[in-house]
Order: C-alpha cells, then sequence, then structure tokens
C-alpha cells in the first residue's frame, strides 16, 4: 500500500501506472484493431471485439488496483434490488449526472464483472488523442460532433453514431450517455439557467440514438447517482488520493415500450416524448441529491 506517500508522489506514481498500463494495452489492441479493419466478416469482428473488451476490462482492473493502493475507498454503493439482477450478457443503457472525470473510473470499476464494458458517447474531436483515440475507435466507441454548425453535418454525425450503435447488436453492450453532455459546473449551470440546484438540463439526443436504433435489445436503463459529500474531485485529487468519500446509487428502470424500435423513432414527437421522460428522472434524481448532501 502507498497511502503513506506525500500527495506529489502518489501523483508520480498514479502517472507512471496509468501510462505504463495504457501503453500495453494500445500494443496488445494492435492486432485485434487489425483484424477488423481488414477483415469486415462478422465472425471475425466478434472474435476481435471480444478480445478487445477483454483486454479493456484488465485495463480497468489495473485502474482499480492502483486507486486502492493510494486511498482508503470510502465509497457507499447500492444497486436497487441487489446488483444480482445484473448479468455479462444482457445489454443496458446507462444514464448518470457527470461531475468530475472520476465519474468514469468510479462507473468502470462499480460495473466491471457485473455487466459488459461500458461505452460512451464520445465528443468526435477526442478520436485524434493519441493511443486512447484509436484505443476508442477499436471498440466501436459512438463519436458524436455534438452542435454542429449545419443541419446537414448534425444528420451526418446522428448517422455515425446510430452506425455505431448497430454494432452493438452483435455482442452485449453497456451503452452510458451523460445526459447532460457535459461536466456540471458553476458558470455552466447559470448559462443554462437549470432548473436543477445540482445538475445541468439532461439533453435527449444520445438517448433518443440508442433506443431507436437497439432500444428492443436493452433490459433496462441503469439510472445511476453519483455524489461526492465532500466536495467534487478533479483528476489531480483523485492521483493524489484525495477523492475523498464517494455515494452511488444504480436504480434499474423499465423503458417505456413506446420508445423502442425504429419504427417508434420515426415518430415525429419521438425525441421530445423521450425529453419528458428524461426530465422526470432528472427531478427524481435532484431531490435524491439534496437529501443525500442534507444527510
Amino acid at each position: 500500500m502507498l497511502r503513506w506517500l506525500p500527495a506529489p508522489l502518489k501523483a508520480l506514481f498514479v502517472a507512471l501506472t496509468i501510462g505504463l498500463n495504457t501503453i500495453l494495452v494500445f500494443i496488445a489492441f494492435i492486432p485485434f484493431a487489425l483484424i477488423k479493419l481488414c477483415l469486415p466478416l462478422r465472425p471475425a469482428r466478434v472474435f476481435a471485439d471480444h478480445c478487445l473488451i477483454a483486454i479493456a476490462n484488465a485495463w480497468v482492473n489495473a485502474n482499480g488496483l492502483w486507486m486502492n493502493a493510494i486511498e482508503r475507498q470510502d465509497w457507499q454503493v447500492s444497486f436497487d434490488g441487489g446488483s444480482d439482477k445484473l448479468h455479462l450478457k444482457g445489454w443496458y443503457l446507462i444514464s448518470c449526472n457527470h461531475q468530475s472525470w472520476a465519474d468514469i473510473l468510479i462507473l468502470q470499476r462499480i460495473f466491471l464483472g457485473r455487466i459488459p464494458f461500458l461505452k460512451f458517447f464520445l465528443k468526435r474531436e477526442l478520436i485524434y488523442i493519441p493511443i486512447i483515440g484509436l484505443a476508442w475507435w477499436a471498440l466501436d466507441f459512438p463519436f458524436m460532433r455534438r452542435g454542429g454548425k449545419t443541419l446537414a453535418a448534425a444528420a451526418a454525425d446522428m448517422a455515425t453514431a446510430r452506425k455505431s450503435c448497430e454494432k452493438f447488436r452483435h455482442i452485449p453492450t453497456s451503452v452510458i450517455n451523460f445526459l447532460e453532455g457535459t461536466r456540471f459546473t458553476a458558470a455552466k449551470h447559470k448559462q443554462q439557467k437549470s432548473p436543477y440546484p445540482h445538475l445541468l438540463k439532461p439533453k435527449s439526443g444520445g438517448a433518443s440514438i440508442a433506443l431507436g436504433t437497439m432500444g428492443e435489445l436493452f433490459e433496462s436503463m441503469l439510472d445511476v447517482t453519483i455524489v461526492y459529500p465532500d466536495g467534487v474531485p478533479t483528476f489531480v485529487d483523485v492521483m493524489c488520493g484525495r477523492m475523498g468519500r464517494v455515494i452511488v446509487e444504480v436504480k434499474q428502470v423499465q423503458i417505456p415500450a413506446e420508445f423502442i424500435g425504429e419504427a417508434a423513432s420515426r415518430d415525429p414527437h419521438y425525441r421530445s416524448k423521450i425529453q419528458v421522460w428524461l426530465n422526470s428522472q432528472w427531478a427524481e434524481k435532484e431531490a435524491r441529491i439534496s437529501e443525500l448532501l442534507g444527510k
């Protein structure tokens, strides 16, 4: 255990560990990424996907090891109805409030071994990040432009995301969508004039694509609420062993049948109906966050 180290040395240790872990994973990714690139046959792609996900899970597990090594994990995690209802052979749509880069590490760790590997909707620009961008591409993460300057650009981006979601049909997948679209900050909250004191307004774009493309595969939506009672940690805080207390609540939500399938997505009011549904969930989430912070 390295919890006795001063914060700067913890940060150095974590930086070196993440760097080495990522490079090793990248090297292991290369042959299977080439299979996906050069062999369009479905059996070959499915085989490569299974191998890539196994490697990615090893990367997540390594992150859990260094997190536990530098700080005693004071996490209160609860699953509505118990985690035994979740399994690795199902498809799940996950929504979560978003405050910090730590959210991603927490989500990956609590769901590791319980549900399929998490895949995120990402900003298109992130594909150009060295090493990691290629890994996200190999894992079929859906990239979205978010706020394209023209209707044609927005439509093309939606088509790309839809194509990514179609690939998820062939292997159990968990699609996570941070409905706020960005991390919560006081400045963004003020700019949006959000009616939720602890949340930004939810957006229905990513959820609409996922439900319209593969909604019939999803067993349920996993509504995740993350609260940091000691204050929201930055990634530097995490590296220095200063994450503090974490409360995570996971609630399974039944997806309304009217939102499922491509036929339903052709309804001109499809996105507005999903928006109303998400708004109601967000109101409940806001009430729960206020209750947890009040305690």
